[in-house]
């Protein structure tokens, strides 16, 4: 039992690609990650199966894909306890395990028949003083406590989930820690001003935060004689907090930072640009294990030991050549907190997604109620509606938001405000080497039918052989509007869409029982 390797997870939370030192990176310094990568693989074509909190943390801890997990796959809702977690699994087979930070969240777990958040055991007791903004939890020293509560002989797997780089961020923290605004590299599809600089700054000290406690980690596995036969995945839950991002299927909301230690089986110091997504490194941790994955529930992922065993550079696997993420409900953004159902299929070029209500609005309903009370048949009665683009709540609050809206009528600011926020199309498609911004719609563009429609056709099939409600149900998925979020509501005007098609409103009993009266 004991030569069985231990399992080190090390999940940010809102990181994008490319965000660390070892790509290059030059206005943070991650020297956890880095040593990580010097240990063993760097992985430039690594994808989240999706771009929020919970249904990530749910698909990783299942291997399977957020349209598999039921209420687990959208955000804030429960997540049933026939969905076995690798963390279950390796218990049962002789494995000590426990989470420091953030496990499966945000959601409710106990509704669902759990005694314990999937994650495992909480360690989170040791506390330490924190600047403004970020969690005072001590996860370096909760994994020192775990370590030395492990029983003897017992192989361990612990999950460490950083609160970071998680909004809200201390505005200015980055240049109060000597940070300089002129590295950083703006992505496409924000304007490059002084004000998203030093967003973008303060969001690279939080990384460093989260890396800081890695250090920690990789040294006291040093120090105990551990480091060699532990298999060390770092990577983050979704891309970052910042409008046309997270919570979007585009580039820079699901494209990860991801490296993968084993210094005793892997050879390092190796770059890798492989397709991978990270319900694959489900799979891995069952494979190296030597643990049975569940049988019940398929893991959909497909294990990257053959990667991590191989010498080699560059394309490892040439089978790799797709990943696949999706989307439901992120926040409570829209009328009765309906989500924004999207599935996207990324290959080495392009990214093709496919949105299922285009008449829904993407990052939220620009308008929404400050107050509002509902009679008995449903309709608002004294009801007083907010700001005009107050509503968009898929996007986190934050000076880069604030500033898009501000300036909306800026010739040259406001289009990047229009691209996070306006109606979108039933389908997009992004050639990613030439417009990694996700800028230019390529899908009604006639020179890219054929790539258009073998993509859709590609997607389609695989979301029909692993049952997307999306796809192979008569409501065409409603079934996701159905899951309780357990979080807050905000509430929306009814759209016209649904004014015109009642039909076409999905029927949510849980909304019904909130609806303020």
């Amino acid at each position: 039992m004991a030569d069985r390797p231990n399992i080190l997870v090390c999940i940010s939370d809102d990181q994008s690609y490319p965000h660390t030192s070892a790509y290059g990176y030059a206005a943070l310094k991650t020297p956890g990650f880095d040593r990580v990568a010097e240990m063993g693989v760097l992985f430039s074509g690594a994808f989240t199966p999706s771009p929020g909190c919970s249904p990530m943390r749910g698909a990783f801890l299942t291997g399977r894909n957020i349209w598999q997990i039921e209420e687990a796959g959208t955000h804030a809702s429960s997540f049933q306890a026939k969905y076995k977690t690798f963390q279950e699994m390796l218990e049962d087979a002789g494995y000590f395990v426990g989470f420091t930070g953030k496990g499966w969240a945000p959601g409710n777990w106990k509704v669902s028949g759990r005694t314990r958040n999937p994650a495992g055991d909480d360690y989170g007791s040791k506390k330490l003083k924190s600047p403004g903004g970020i969690s005072n939890t001590d996860y370096a020293a909760n994994f020192v406590d775990f370590l030395d509560k492990r029983p003897k002989g017992k192989p361990f797997s612990f999950w460490y989930g950083g609160h970071e780089p998680h909004r809200s961020f201390k505005k200015g923290i980055g240049r109060e820690n000597g940070m300089d605004p002129s590295k950083v590299v703006v992505p496409p599809y924000l304007p490059d001003t002084p004000e998203v600089r030093d967003d973008l700054l303060d969001y690279c000290y939080e990384i460093q935060w989260f890396d800081s406690h890695l250090v920690r980690m990789l040294d006291e596995l040093k120090k105990r004689g551990e480091l060699d036969n532990t298999l060390i995945i770092v990577t983050s839950d979704n891309g970052m907090s910042f409008p046309y991002a997270k919570a979007n299927t585009t580039e820079f909301g699901i494209h990860m930072p991801l490296t993968v230690a084993w210094p005793a089986k892997a050879p390092g110091g190796r770059k890798v640009d492989d397709l991978v997504n990270l319900i694959d490194l489900t799979a891995t941790i069952y494979d190296v294990s030597g643990v049975a994955p569940p049988k019940e529930f398929p893991i959909a992922g497909r294990s990257i030991m053959n990667i991590l065993a191989s010498d080699k550079e560059g394309v490892v696997d040439p089978s790799r050549d797709a990943v696949f993420s999706g989307r439901e409900r992120h926040s409570s953004s829209r009328y009765n907190s309906l989500g924004y159902p999207q599935r996207s299929i990324r290959t080495p070029q392009y990214l093709y997604i496919r949105n299922f209500r285009p008449e829904r609005w993407p990052a939220g309903t620009p308008q929404k109620y400050a107050t509002v009370k509902y009679d008995a048949d449903g309709k608002p009665v004294e009801s007083k509606l907010g700001p005009e683009h107050g509503g968009y709540h898929d996007i986190d609050a934050c000076p880069t938001l604030d500033f898009l809206v501000k300036m909306r009528d800026d010739a040259a600011i406001g289009p990047y405000l229009h691209l996070a926020v306006d109606l979108r199309p039933g389908e997009e498609l992004y050639d990613i080497l030439k417009d990694p911004g996700c800028k230019n719609n390529l899908a009604a563009d006639s020179a890219y039918s054929d790539v258009k429609d073998g993509l859709n056709n590609r997607l389609i099939t695989y979301l029909r052989d692993t049952k997307d409600p999306r796809v192979v149900d008569k409501d065409g998925g409603d079934v996701f509007e159905t899951y309780p979020r357990y979080s807050p509501l905000r509430w929306f005007p009814t759209p016209d869409w649904a004014k015109e098609h009642p039909e076409r409103v999905p029927k949510q009993d849980w909304v019904d029982e909130r609806r303020p009266k």
